[in-house]
């Protein structure tokens, strides 16, 4: 079963596996698939479940409630975003507004089928709204009970404390913060993680597998396998791009006897490097069909000694990605049309 973790400098605690629905729910599967996906998920311990209105403009968060309907809402942690632009996309329909705000909660709510979402995340910064107006939406949310608990997503180290400062003032907390993060990509570690410890707010993070290179499937000179994430545009093929060099893929490869030592699959050491992190409050995971999940929950709970940690670093040292300048280039420089 999967272990849970307090999320930020709160009560509240979550899956520390994940589950999110970016590429896959009304895009990458069909329902009946997806529903099939989340009923495993439930079996198999795992009760958070991460969305957004922008996923598949909207319809990931329908297909979501459809999967979680008849379940206890007690039992279950559900996060969705706000920011990316979605319906007919006017010149409200996007950003961190108040007004993109509240439309973008009510709309959740409604397709979620839920009174309140436990998890309510500014999917990116927004330069256009002064952040006063956007923390102060949030904090009116709050406090109708509309959401629980306020995250963000790919925020500066900067943006967190300006926001985290904002959040105090109006007497509500700023809990967590969504970024990509995995052995390839470790840009956050430099001053992100720091000044998330300093101010009391976790990571949940995504793509803890690096689109899926870290499982090994793809491999150096070798085409892409055929039906992978690589090949499917509506499925991420952009962010896996940056993976694919030969240097890296080959780095990759030199993974698997350690993850045979270990005892552990490619993707369980994957997602088990993520959650060594202490600032690490769960490692999102998606997956296509049921007993992809049955792999992946298997990471929960597992400790890295220093050796296997130290030949992971090794392994991937002259690849990964860990300037932490990387951060200030991921919220668009003005809201996206």
């Amino acid at each position: 079963m999967v272990n849970y973790r307090y999320l930020g400098n709160s009560g509240f605690k979550i899956s520390e596996i994940t589950y999110g629905n970016w590429v896959t729910h009304a895009s990458q599967v069909g329902d009946d698939a997806a529903i099939a996906t989340v009923h495993k998920a439930l079996d198999l311990g795992i009760t958070s479940f991460d969305t957004a209105d922008a996923y598949a403009n909207t319809a990931a968060e329908v297909v979501l409630a459809k999967a979680l309907k008849g379940q206890r809402r007690e039992n279950l942690e559900i996060f969705t975003k706000v920011y990316w632009p979605i319906g007919k996309k006017g010149p409200n329909d996007t950003g961190l507004s108040r007004k993109h705000i509240f439309d973008g909660i009510h709309g959740s709510l409604r397709r979620l089928e839920v009174d309140y979402v436990d998890l309510y995340q500014a999917h990116r910064y927004d330069y256009e709204t002064p952040l006063e107006e956007t923390m102060q939406a949030f904090a009116d949310i709050v406090r109708q009970g509309k959401a629980l608990y306020i995250g963000v997503s790919e925020w500066t180290a900067e943006q967190l404390r300006e926001g985290a400062a904002l959040a105090k003032e109006l007497k509500f907390q700023l809990v967590s913060n969504q970024p990509q993060y995995s052995a390839l990509w470790r840009v956050i570690e430099g001053k992100v993680v720091p000044t998330s410890e300093e101010l009391g707010i976790s990571q949940i993070v995504w793509s803890p597998m690096a689109q899926g290179v870290l499982s090994g499937k793809y491999l150096p000179g070798q085409p892409v396998p055929d039906g992978s994430r690589a090949t499917d545009e509506k499925s991420g093929a952009n962010f896996i791009k940056r993976f694919l060099q030969d240097d890296t893929l080959a780095a990759v490869q030199k993974l698997k006897p350690i993850a045979e030592q270990a005892g552990l699959t490619m993707p369980q050491l994957a997602i088990a490097w993520v959650l060594q992190n202490p600032n690490v409050s769960a490692a999102l995971v998606g997956a296509s069909r049921p007993e992809q999940l049955e792999d992946s929950v298997k990471a929960s709970g597992v400790v890295l000694d220093a050796e296997v940690l130290s030949a992971i670093d090794a392994a991937l040292a002259p690849v990964a990605v860990t300037d932490p300048e990387e951060t200030y280039s991921v919220s668009p420089a003005s809201r996206p049309l």
